[in-house]
Formats: C-alpha cells, sequence, structure tokens
C-alpha cells in the first residue's frame, strides 16, 4: 500500500475544493483527483417559479460573478417569451457585464494567482497571500483595491447592486444611462484602463519572465478548448456563435440553442460536478492524463484561442505579441494568467466603447414582455467560461425545466488532468514539501475555479 496524500482545502480559489493524490509503493504518483462539492441544486427549486423571477434568483449562484448569471437568465427568459430587448436595453446589459469581467480579472490576477509569482511558489505560506503583496509592495496594493472598488461601485451607482443584481429585466434593462452617469462612468473606466495596460507590462517584465520554465511544463495538457466569437471570428464576452476548438486547431461555431448536441455532460464517482465533453467529436469521453477524449477547456485561455483575433486595438496588439511567443491554440495552462491579462485589456476597451455609443443613452429600453410557453437558451462568456441556462417554460410562464451548465464545469475535467500531470512531474520517489504541493495548487488556480 502506498500513501495518500490529502490537499484540503485548496487555497486561493473562488470555492472549495480539494486534491487526493495517490502515491505507490515507490512514492510515485499512481492517482490523484480533483474533488469538488459544486452541487448547488438550482436546476431542480427554479421549477415552478415565475420566469421573470429566474434573473433575481440564479445570481446567487455565485457572488464572485452574479452579474453573468443574471445576463445569461435574461437572455433565457427573454428566448422563452419570445422577445427582443432594444439596442439600447441590450447595451446597457452588456455594460454591466464587462464591467464585472473587468473587477474580476484584477480580483483573480493580484489577490489569487500573483503571490506565487511575485513572492514566490517556495516561500513561506504565511506571506504567500495578498497580504504579503501589500507588505512587500503597499503603493501598488493600495492601487489595485481602488481600481477594483472603483469597477464595483460604478456597478452599484448605476444598477442598485455591485452583487446579487436586479437591474436585467426580461425585455431589457430597469433604467436608462444619464448622461451626467455616462461621464462619471468614462473617467472611472480610462484609469481601469490605464491600470490594466501597466498591469500587463508589470506582468510581462517583472513577473513572466522569470518562470517561463515553469508556464512551458507545470499542468500542462493537451486538449480543446471552447469560447464565444462574433461574426468575423473575434472575441465576444456577451453574445455571438460558440466555437469549439480541437487541439489541433480546427474549429467548428454552433449556435448556443443547439450546445446539446455538441456538448455532453459526465457524471463521476469522486464529484458533484458532471464534467462536460464534446461528444461530437465522435472520441467518446476519457480523462487518461496522456490521451484524454473529448475533453475541451473554457475561460480566458480557451476564448483567446478560439477567438480568430480581439475586437478592440490594444487586446489585438498584446494578443498578437502572445501568439508570436506560443503560438495558437496556446496549450500551457500557466498561460491562463497571461490571456487573463489581455481580457482585461479588451473588457476596458470594450466598455469605454459602450459608454461613447450615443445609443447607449436612448430611454426606450424595454420590450413589451407577455408570459408563454417557450424554450430560451441564454449564453454569456463568464469570467470562468462560457456560461449557459436553458429554460422551458408552461403557458402561464412557469419554468418546467432547467439546465445550467456554469463557466467552470468546463473545466472539471481539465483541472483533473493538469493536477494528475503537475503531481507526476513533481513527485518522485516519495519527496514531498510544502513547495511541490502549492505548485500542484497552482496548476488549479490557474483556471480560477
Amino acid at each position: 500500500m502506498g500513501k495518500v496524500i490529502q490537499i484540503a482545502p485548496i487555497t486561493r480559489i473562488e470555492g472549495h475544493a480539494a486534491i487526493i493524490i495517490h502515491l505507490d509503493e515507490d512514492g510515485n504518483v499512481a492517482d490523484s483527483k480533483f474533488h469538488t462539492m459544486s452541487l448547488r441544486g438550482f436546476e431542480k427549486f427554479v421549477e415552478g417559479k415565475p420566469a421573470e423571477e429566474l434573473p433575481r434568483i440564479v445570481s446567487r449562484i455565485c457572488g464572485i460573478c452574479p452579474w453573468h448569471h443574471h445576463m445569461a437568465s435574461n437572455k433565457a427568459v427573454d428566448g422563452c417569451f419570445d422577445v427582443t430587448p432594444p439596442p439600447a436595453g441590450r447595451k446597457l446589459r452588456e455594460l454591466m457585464q464587462i464591467i464585472s469581467h473587468a473587477e474580476d480579472k484584477l480580483l483573480n490576477f493580484f489577490f489569487l494567482a500573483a503571490a506565487d509569482f511575485v513572492i514566490g511558489p517556495d516561500s513561506d505560506y504565511a506571506v504567500r497571500n495578498i497580504v504579503g503583496i501589500a507588505k512587500a509592495n503597499p503603493e501598488l496594493a493600495a492601487k489595485v483595491v481602488k481600481m477594483r472598488q472603483m469597477a464595483k461601485s460604478m456597478l452599484e451607482k448605476f444598477a442598485g447592486k455591485a452583487i446579487h443584481p436586479v437591474a436585467g429585466v426580461v425585455g431589457g434593462f430597469a433604467k436608462p444611462m444619464l448622461e451626467q452617469g455616462r461621464v462619471e462612468m468614462l473617467e472611472k473606466m480610462h484609469e481601469i484602463l490605464d491600470f490594466a495596460l501597466f498591469t500587463m507590462n508589470f506582468a510581462k517584465t517583472q513577473v513572466f519572465p522569470k518562470y517561463l520554465d515553469t508556464i512551458q511544463s507545470l499542468g500542462v495538457i493537451r486538449t480543446g478548448f471552447i469560447g464565444t466569437v462574433d461574426s468575423k471570428g473575434a472575441l465576444n464576452l456577451f453574445d455571438g456563435k460558440i466555437r469549439i476548438m480541437r487541439p489541433d486547431g480546427e474549429s467548428t461555431d454552433f449556435d448556443v440553442r443547439d450546445y446539446s448536441d455538441y456538448i455532453g455532460e459526465q457524471v463521476v464517482p469522486y464529484s458533484y460536478g458532471k464534467i462536460p465533453y464534446a461528444k461530437f467529436w465522435n472520441e467518446g469521453f476519457s480523462l487518461d492524463v496522456d490521451q484524454p477524449k473529448g475533453i475541451y477547456r473554457a475561460n480566458c485561455l480557451a476564448r483567446i484561442n478560439v477567438a480568430d483575433k480581439m475586437a478592440t486595438p490594444l487586446a489585438q496588439a498584446e494578443l498578437e505579441e502572445f501568439r508570436e511567443k506560443f503560438g495558437r491554440p496556446a496549450q500551457a495552462t500557466l498561460l491562463y494568467h497571461w490571456a487573463r491579462l489581455i481580457e482585461e485589456i479588451y473588457a476596458c476597451e470594450r466598455a469605454l466603447e459602450l459608454l461613447k455609443d450615443p445609443e447607449i443613452r436612448d430611454t426606450n429600453i424595454r420590450a413589451k414582455v407577455e408570459p408563454k410557453a417557450g424554450r430560451g437558451v441564454g449564453c454569456v462568456e463568464a469570467p470562468r467560461g462560457t456560461l449557459i441556462h436553458d429554460y422551458t417554460t408552461d403557458r402561464n410562464g412557469l419554468i418546467t425545466k432547467a439546465n445550467l451548465i456554469v463557466g467552470s464545469t468546463h473545466n472539471l475535467g481539465p483541472i483533473n488532468l493538469s493536477v494528475k500531470q503537475a503531481a507526476r512531474t513533481l513527485i518522485q520517489n516519495g519527496k514531498v514539501d510544502e513547495g511541490i504541493l502549492n505548485r500542484i495548487e497552482m496548476a488549479v488556480r490557474a483556471y480560477d475555479p
């Protein structure tokens, strides 16, 4: 009998999970599992609810990304009731969602991931955290807090709530954009964009170069990818076609309403979270780390892999540099951190585009809605990945069926594979220490689950 190593809880992630590593008699990794208690039950307890209540209910699924559930849900109910929001209502929805993206990526990079790179992966865990970063660079820490607070305050001031929002309504949005508020938000978004550009430069010059060997080796697996693109193949975080890319770069686009023709969900005995896979590849399902079948990845690295280009100029320049260094599709797991900063720049640029669009000030922000029987599928790109809400209603507009594929769920399979690869690489002949275990955790943190 070998030894069992348990890492529980995994630190600096958004939620609760554990890693179980089984060693053989020689002290080498025989197997490993990523365990997550992700069951929430929303798909069942929303049955029988009036559909228009769901955008307010499902935002409680996640306190980190409630705006994305809120928007995907609104879009799904729009579909059930066969209603199309006016352009201004749609753009206000996207603006709130994109500002939430900008805030979230700063949270992940500085509060959760940066300590491994700035303080060091082998340093004492007592200082390998946001407090350690604050002590090492108090000026930078204060700036990070200010930028996150600024983004949150924009959401709260305009929409009433930064967390568990209610401003998105079926058929559009609850309030129009006034000129004074628009000007104030423009000023703040320019400041956040400047900080996003600083962060990218800081990471490329002072952080990532020190760890290129680690980036190219830790948790590296070969999978497909999923994300949303617009009609020109550019990344879009709010709307478009879903694109799944094979490991060799070949891709397939489809409408979100048809997702069940392309995506299957596999139950595994060691996790409450189902593992999605690309069933249309005709390869079946397998979590063999050396030859995974049907497995694809979501989130920022996946999105910039599947997109032909970025839709904004500064983000496009960063994507071109990224691809020159790492190719397409880039497979190194720790490159999620680099990709996340490219998306941060895109989110800021897109928010500015929306705020400068004259149409966003139109007071026609909501279409008339009549509850009816129907089916609607709403999809947005949440920070953690492609978020799908699928609802069916009866003639009274009550929910009869709901299915959700949450962003992190797409990555449950890949996380298992990256953890196993990292553990096999790092644990040899029974040698295990705190630094090795933290590096295995780093393979999980990259996905920001």
